[in-house]
């Protein structure tokens, strides 16, 4: 019954997902004639169809990287053939690629395929001087990396990084689409990456366990789905969220769910719901009694995978056919405000104190990251109890304190309001940077992580293995040096605001979600070097970090004055062109910006210095205790050796 599974649920997944994209495509006219430059049917129906064959492509190649970096044993077989199958449905996804390209370029190209030089001119053209050329271009030559690397690549740890390489070959297609002029652009960019990852992660890891069967032999197909299984869970709540707010940017209102487009949501609910039945309810049952025996309710689970397979090509299908239908809320604003032309958003009320606590600008990507690290924190403090340990319910309270004003930097006032004015961007650097690594770093989430993380002896890498991994490199040696760490948080002030990067993550959603998470990185690795309960390779004595922490302190109040007497604007094309009528000018509110990164950032440092001198002391008071206990023991040896010593060159002398 396996064998035919193996055929079968591969061959079901491709019949509905196809059967599923032709019907979508009819109920929402997505291939219907262009009323202007028709490029005929091939194109409007070959454009989904070989999305679809890339969303595939993609989906078995960074599930199966995941699989090899979280749930397969290197011991075994498993591990070559899931990088096996990684390797060719990354080639896979290489053609497909090239397909949707070329397709995306007929769309647009008026005439007929020739092999003259002109045609190729053309061609060349789109792809390098089009944004949605380049973006096909990239997404050609990210997925044929990809095969080069897992061909060439067996080390775990390098895999990794392959893995997220991986990712970012999902990033075009995110940027592109219904999401790319949206009012709302942010939110919609977000969502749908979020969409298209999780949905590759599940997808494609259950097709990959399918086609890796036969090497999940002597007792390895129920660790494995376990793992799968927990991946899984995790997938279904992003991928649901991030439906949901896909939909909430592109249909108005209930009624609307009764339109095409609105029937097409419904459907693909319908889909998600039935596949998040599948993993609750039947396969953590029959996972656990094929733990327990290895033929325990291994018929029913294969037939079960088939039925999955059959929904998630639903789902597939009617996704596809989705990013091809006009949606209900038109996409492109048509306005000319200015702040309209750069956010494509509009511009908030006058900012007051008040309104830094009552507007809201939701990001899905943290709402999720905070969702799961107060999850599994709490679950972690949980099993500690119930096996009867202890733990200090003063960094529970911490970690939850942090994760709280992180969802407030990240959702709330400061972030609907750092793209309009400098001095509230400065405020979000301070809080991300200084204040909620001052939170999350006394937590000890990495010693709490160690302590219930259940640990693997079969040659695979679960969380435990990767965090030891990390925690002993030599790379985290040098990051958690605290005159490094000093240097990557002080440093990057400079670097990051006065070179182009600082545009970047202005101007651009993701350069704005890598800048949060260089804030609280470098931030979280300065106050783990200062006051870190977690393990690092070695530490510094405490002069040494009451030091480091003056000169910081001295070199973020330079940079703060630099801004407050500064009479150049940052980013004069942005702030300086908001067409803001309220508030201070730009130069006065980055001039404000900087008595905030003055005088807000000081007071965490001011804190750091108490706490690190509060920690020498107590450390020197533990020293003078264990050395008490030493000489209470041995009659105070070292005392009596040491005046022999005297003695001796007493007499000498």
């Amino acid at each position: 019954m396996p064998r035919l599974v193996r055929i079968a649920g591969p061959a079901l997944l491709l019949v509905v997902t196809f059967a599923s994209l032709l019907v979508a495509l009819t109920i929402g006219g997505a291939a219907n004639p262009y009323r202007f430059f028709d490029p005929g049917p091939v194109v409007r129906y070959g454009i989904p169809g070989a999305t679809v064959l890339f969303n595939l492509g993609a989906s078995v190649t960074i599930g199966a990287l995941i699989l090899v970096c979280f749930a397969m044993s290197d011991r075994e077989k498993e591990f070559d053939r899931t990088l096996d199958i990684a390797a060719g449905a990354a080639a896979f996804w290489s053609i497909a690629a090239v397909l949707v390209g070329f397709l995306t370029f007929m769309n647009y190209h008026s005439g007929p395929i020739t092999l003259d030089s002109t045609f190729g001119a053309q061609l060349g053209q789109f792809l390098t001087g089009e944004a949605v050329g380049q973006a096909a271009l990239a997404s050609i030559l990210v997925p044929a990396a990809v095969t080069v690397l897992c061909f060439a690549v067996r080390n775990r740890t390098a895999i990794v990084f392959v893995t997220v390489f991986a990712g970012i070959g999902l990033l075009p297609q995110a940027q592109q689409g219904h999401s790319s002029d949206a009012a709302g652009h942010d939110a919609a960019v977000t969502s749908l990456g979020l969409h298209l990852v999780f949905a590759a992660i599940w997808l494609g890891g259950l097709v990959t366990i399918v086609l890796a069967r036969t090497t999940l032999e002597r007792g390895r197909i129920g660790p494995v789905l376990s793992r799968y299984s927990t991946l899984a869970i995790i997938c279904f709540v992003a991928v649901g969220a991030s439906g949901i707010v896909n939909a909430s940017l592109r249909v108005p209102d209930l009624q609307s769910l009764l339109k095409p487009y609105g029937i097409l949501v419904l459907i693909k609910v319908f889909a998600l719901g039935a596949l998040g039945i599948f993993g609750l309810a039947q396969r953590r049952f029959l996972v656990a009694r094929m733990q327990r025996s290895e033929n325990g309710g291994k018929g029913y689970f294969w037939w079960l995978v088939a039925a999955e397979l059959g929904f998630m090509g639903l789902a597939s299908g009617v996704a596809a056919a989705l990013a091809r239908t006009d949606p209900l809320i038109p996409q492109v604003a048509v306005t000319t405000t200015p702040a309209w032309i750069l956010t494509a958003a509009p511009l908030p009320p006058e900012l007051t104190f008040s309104r830094y606590f009552t507007v809201w600008n939701f990001d899905l990507l943290w709402i999720l990251v905070i969702g799961f690290l107060a999850f599994f924190y709490l679950a972690g403090v949980r099993r500690l109890r119930r096996r009867g340990d202890t733990w200090p319910w003063h960094r529970t309270v911490l970690w939850l304190a942090g994760l709280a004003l992180l969802f407030y930097v990240t959702n709330g006032g400061v972030n609907a309001y750092e793209k309009y004015l400098f001095s509230a961007h400065m405020l979000g650097h301070m809080i991300l940077a200084m204040m909620v690594p001052l939170l999350l770093v006394p937590a000890g989430p990495i010693t709490l992580a160690l302590r219930t993380i259940v640990k693997r002896t079969d040659g695979s890498r679960g969380p435990r293995e990767w965090i030891m991994l990390a925690v002993h490199s030599r790379v985290a040696g040098i990051l958690t040096n605290p005159i490094v760490a000093a240097v990557l948080f002080a440093g990057s002030l400079w670097v990051f605001y006065f070179t182009p990067l600082f545009s970047w993550a202005t101007t651009d959603h993701i350069g704005h979600t890598w800048m949060v998470v260089h804030f609280l990185v470098t931030g979280y690795l300065f106050v783990q070097s200062m006051i870190g309960v977690d393990p690092v390779p070695r530490r510094a004595p405490y002069p040494l970090r009451l030091l480091i922490l003056l000169a910081t302190m001295a070199f973020h109040a330079f940079f703060g004055l630099s801004l407050m007497t500064g009479s150049g604007l940052l980013l004069a094309n942005w702030f300086g062109a908001m067409g803001r009528t309220w508030g201070p000018s730009a130069i006065v509110d980055q001039q404000t910006g900087g008595g905030i990164a003055w005088s807000v950032g000081e007071i965490p440092t001011v804190i750091l210095a108490i706490v690190v001198a509060i920690m020498w002391s107590r450390s020197d008071e533990r020293d003078a205790k264990r050395l008490d206990r030493k000489a209470d023991r041995d009659g105070d040896a070292d005392l009596a050796e040491y005046n022999r010593m005297l003695a001796d060159r007493a007499r000498r002398g």
